[in-house]
C-alpha cells in the first residue's frame, strides 16, 4: 500500500498529459486543413525570428510597462517548470526534494530564484487583474471581447495566483516543518529559500504538526493539479500562444511587408491568355481535380499558416489599437479577424468529429457568418496590424484573400472599386482619361 500515493500520482498524470496530447493532436489536424504553402526557406533567419520574437519578445517592448509584466509572467512560466519536474520526480518514485541531495547549495539558488521570479509574476498577474478590470484599458473593452473572451483572460490570471500560492504554501510549511526537524526530507535546519524561510514562520509557525504536513501536501498537489488543469485549458483559450508562438514566429512571412503572394490559380490564367503555342480548349491535365478558387471564403481556403496565426492569436488588441479603419469608426477589427478565423475552424473541427473524420458541408461559411464584406473593405491594407503582432501574425493576409473572392468570384467589389479597375482595364489608369488625353495638361496655360 506505499506504492499506492504514487500509482495515482501516475494515473494523473498519465490521464492529464493524455488529455493534452490528444487536444494537440486535434490543432494540427484543424490547421493542416488550410492550403499548402512553403514556408521552409532561410532556415537562419527564420531561427533568428523565433529566438528574438517568441523567445526573447523583441516586439513586445515597443509598450515597455506590459512588456516588463508579460516578461516577468513569462520567464517565470519558464523557470518554475524546474519544481515542477522534481515534483514529478517525487511523485513518481516516492522521494522529497530529490534534487536537493545532489544540488546542495545551488538548489538553493535555484528555488530561491523561483520564488522570487514567482513573487514578481504574482505581482504581474494583479497588475494585469487591474488593467483589466479597473482601468478598463479601452483595447480590452471592444465588443469582441464581450463575454467568453473576458472571462478567459481574468480566468487564467486566477490560475496564476493559485499556483503561486501553492508554491508558497508547499515551500512555506516543508521550512517549518524541516526546523522542526518533521520534514519529509530528512534532517533538521533551513532549507534557506529567499521568500519562504521568511514566509513560512510568519504564516505557519503556529501550526500543528498534521496541519502542517495536511497543508504541505496541498500545496504539492494544487501545484501539479494547476498545471494539468491550465496544460489542458490551453486547447479553449487564447493562450495557446505560450506554444505556438514560436512555430508560428519560425513560419512567419519573410517577405517585405507590402508584399503580396500570387495566386498559382490566377497566374496559370494569365500565363495561358499570354502564351501563343497555348490551347485555352485543351483538356485539362487532371480531368477530376477540383478547380482552384480564386481567393478564399472559408477556412479551408486559406493556408495553414494563416490557421497557424488564428490558434496563435493571444488577443490582445494592438492590431486593433493601431489600424486606422477602427480608429475612424470602421466596423473593421483586425482582432476579431483573427478570432473569428479560429471560431470558425474550430467549428468545422468539431464537425469533423461529429461525422467520424468527414467534414460534412453545414451550409455556413467564414465569409459572411462569421467576417462581413464590410469589414473586409473597411482595411486600407497599410500593415499597421502586422507591424503590431508582438508575434508576427498577419490579419491583412486573411483580409486580402477574401477581398480576392469577393472580386473575382463573386464580383461583389464595390462600386468606385469597380469604377477604377474598370479604368485600368481600358485606359491603363485609374483615372476616367483616354490614354492620348492623359498629358494635355502640358498645354494649358
Amino acid at each position: 500500500m506505499s506504492f499506492l500515493p504514487n500509482i495515482i500520482f501516475a494515473i494523473v498524470l498519465i490521464v492529464g498529459v493524455g488529455f493534452f496530447v490528444k487536444n494537440v493532436k486535434k490543432i494540427i489536424r484543424n490547421i493542416k486543413l488550410g492550403q499548402n504553402v512553403n514556408r521552409t526557406d532561410n532556415s537562419a533567419a527564420r531561427w533568428k525570428n523565433m529566438a528574438l520574437i517568441a523567445l526573447g519578445q523583441k516586439k513586445m517592448f515597443t509598450r515597455p510597462i506590459p512588456a516588463i509584466l508579460h516578461f516577468t509572467l513569462y520567464a517565470a512560466f519558464i523557470i518554475t517548470q524546474i519544481e515542477l519536474l522534481e515534483i514529478i520526480v517525487d511523485g513518481l518514485f516516492g522521494t522529497h526534494r530529490f534534487f536537493k541531495s545532489g544540488l546542495g547549495g545551488f538548489y538553493t539558488f535555484l528555488i530561491s530564484f523561483i520564488e522570487i521570479l514567482s513573487l514578481l509574476a504574482l505581482t504581474a498577474t494583479v497588475a494585469f487583474l487591474s488593467r483589466r478590470n479597473l482601468l478598463k484599458l479601452p483595447r480590452f473593452n471592444k465588443t469582441e471581447l464581450l463575454g467568453w473572451p473576458t472571462k478567459d483572460a481574468n480566468l487564467i490570471l486566477i490560475m496564476e495566483i493559485i499556483l503561486v500560492t501553492c508554491i508558497f504554501t508547499m515551500n512555506g510549511t516543508d521550512e517549518v516543518l524541516y526546523r522542526l526537524g518533521k520534514s519529509h526530507f530528512e534532517g533538521t535546519g533551513s532549507f534557506n529559500f529567499a521568500v519562504s524561510q521568511h514566509l513560512g514562520p510568519a504564516l505557519f509557525g503556529g501550526m500543528s504538526e498534521s496541519a502542517l504536513h495536511i497543508l504541505e501536501r496541498v500545496g504539492w498537489w494544487g501545484h501539479l493539479l494547476m498545471v494539468i488543469a491550465f496544460l489542458n485549458y490551453l486547447y479553449f483559450s487564447k493562450h495557446l500562444h505560450i506554444l505556438l508562438a514560436f512555430p508560428n514566429t519560425y513560419f512567419a512571412d519573410l517577405n517585405p511587408k507590402g508584399k503580396f503572394d500570387n495566386l498559382e490559380s490566377v497566374t496559370n490564367e494569365v500565363k495561358l491568355m499570354m502564351d501563343p503555342n497555348a490551347d485555352p480548349f485543351a483538356a485539362p491535365a487532371n480531368p477530376d481535380a477540383v478547380p482552384a478558387k480564386f481567393g478564399a471564403s472559408d477556412v479551408q481556403d486559406l493556408n495553414w499558416v494563416q490557421l497557424l496565426n488564428a490558434y496563435t492569436c493571444t488577443e490582445c488588441g494592438r492590431c486593433t489599437s493601431s489600424c486606422p479603419a477602427n480608429i475612424t469608426g470602421k466596423k473593421l477589427s483586425p482582432r476579431k479577424i483573427m478570432m473569428d478565423t479560429r471560431d470558425r475552424l474550430e467549428e468545422v473541427g468539431k464537425n469533423i468529429d461529429a461525422n467520424k473524420g468527414v467534414f460534412v458541408p453545414d451550409n455556413k461559411s467564414l465569409l459572411n457568418d462569421y467576417i462581413t464584406p464590410e469589414e473586409l473593405w473597411a482595411c486600407t491594407s497599410c500593415n499597421a496590424c502586422v507591424e503590431e503582432c508582438p508575434i508576427n501574425i498577419s490579419p491583412l493576409s486573411i483580409i486580402m484573400d477574401m477581398r480576392r473572392y469577393l472580386v473575382m468570384e463573386q464580383s461583389a467589389a464595390p462600386m468606385e472599386l469597380n469604377a477604377v479597375m474598370t479604368n485600368i482595364e481600358n485606359n491603363g489608369a485609374p483615372w476616367q482619361y483616354n490614354q492620348q488625353d492623359r498629358v494635355n495638361w502640358r498645354n494649358e496655360a
